[in-house]
């Protein structure tokens, strides 16, 4: 079974999927092998519920969707067991995951799908082939005889999973024709595990989407120049945002020292220490609103870091080894903002020199030294000032700072 990747939909891959990911049957048992009938009904409890928890694992585990399908076949005896995340259309290849008892690869190509007969099922409605096509139908169609019956594929039962999302999943399962058809139990069997599966779907789709949301805000914390240090149990580091990791890559001030954070000097590292100790053994003074702050002197000689540690509330999902339990914030109370100009131009329909005031301004200069560092004379910075105030409906050089801090500054900033 080979494992494929597909840029436009890299959230959804799952574990295994053919090489070319717009075929429905791309992995093939040995020719004419034969596959065990019998009825999927008479699955016990116990095989049934070991089942659930295959279907159940998968997502938390993408890796395991291909022994989850692999699952599905041996029970349902089947020779493909398939999962058609995205059918593809004349731009989009689109995304199948497949698995089968033989992993050997055929033709990456398959320009048949389109002629599938399994297009527009209903949603959530188990079907076979001798439902939608007669038998003398489906041996004449070009997509069994140049496709299906050369990969030993002639038995289908086929459902359609609409997920919450709104979006639709395929399910399928093959058998060759010696094997006998799918019967009514094991139609049973599959419309049984229909809303399992669903839930299986939805949950990967939301666990996803979390993950994303988590990553969009810890984007979002990074370009506001906050630095996040996450400290287990023990009080030993183990998770830093960009931004933390930019400043204890310094070492200026603040280190990591055997998992331990720092600071350089005694006095400020014996007072961090107390409010880590202090964050481990009481999580509730956090909570009440009691969150110590303090500053970190810079051996470099700049403006010191300032320090925020909170105790991170205890979850009953996260005990055990290398829990989060304390939170770090330190920010850099000197640190300048660098949007791009045209960003600026664009947001407020700044001239470049307007823009590049604005700029200084809101990195704290006055007017004059701003007019000084940008090299014009003073009145000529006053008349870009008022155009600015014109354009930006400001009227006070604190409420500029504040509206470029708040949108240019964020939206330029790259980690």
């Amino acid at each position: 079974m080979h494992t494929c990747t597909d840029p436009p939909y890299t959230e959804t891959v799952m574990s295994s999927c053919i090489d070319d990911p717009s075929t429905e049957a791309e992995l093939e048992t040995t020719p004419g092998a034969p596959v065990a009938a019998g009825p999927a009904a008479a699955t016990s409890i116990e095989r049934f519920s070991n089942l659930l928890g295959v279907i159940y694992d998968v997502p938390l585990d993408t890796s395991r969707w291909a022994d989850c399908l692999d699952q599905l076949r041996l029970e349902l005896r089947g020779n493909y067991t398939s999962l058609i995340v995205r059918p593809g259309g004349v731009d989009d290849l689109g995304l199948i995951v497949s698995s089968s008892g033989d992993r050997r690869v055929l033709s990456p190509h398959n320009r048949y799908i389109a002629m599938s007969p399994f297009k527009g099922l209903t949603p959530d409605k188990v079907v076979t082939i001798q439902d939608i096509l007669p038998e003398v139908d489906w041996r004449a169609s070009s997509y069994y005889r140049d496709w299906c019956q050369p990969h030993d594929v002639f038995h289908v039962l086929a459902v359609d999973l609409a997920t919450s999302d709104g979006g639709v999943y395929g399910f399928r399962v093959t058998r060759p024709e010696q094997a006998p058809a799918f019967s009514t139990a094991d139609v049973e069997f599959a419309r049984r595990l229909v809303p399992h599966l669903k839930r299986a779907l939805n949950l990967h789709l939301s666990i996803h989407q979390d993950r994303k949301l988590n990553s969009l805000y810890g984007h979002a914390m990074a370009q506001l120049m906050v630095g996040v240090v996450v400290l287990d149990e023990n009080g030993e580091v183990i998770e830093c945002n960009p931004a933390a990791a930019g400043i204890l890559e310094m070492e200026d001030g603040l280190r990591v020292v055997g998992q331990q954070l720092e600071a350089t000097y005694a006095n400020d590292d014996r007072k961090l220490q107390r409010l880590v100790r202090e964050a481990l053994t009481h999580p509730q003074a956090s909570e009440a609103g009691l969150t110590e702050a303090m500053s970190v002197s810079r051996p470099s000689g700049q403006l010191s870091w300032g320090v925020v540690v909170q105790a991170i509330s205890p979850d009953q999902w996260t005990e055990g080894k290398h829990r989060p339990s304390v939170a770090v914030f330190v920010r850099d109370t000197e640190g300048k903002a660098h949007p791009p100009v045209k960003l600026a131009q664009q947001l407020f329909q700044l001239t470049p020199a307007e823009s590049a005031l604005a700029i200084e301004l809101a990195n704290g200069l006055s007017l004059e030294e701003a007019a000084e560092a940008l090299n014009i004379r003073r009145n000529t910075a006053r008349a870009h000032l008022r155009s600015i105030f014109s354009k930006t409906g400001v009227r006070r050089q604190t409420e500029l700072v504040r509206i470029f801090l708040n949108s240019v500054a964020w939206l330029g900033s790259r980690n």
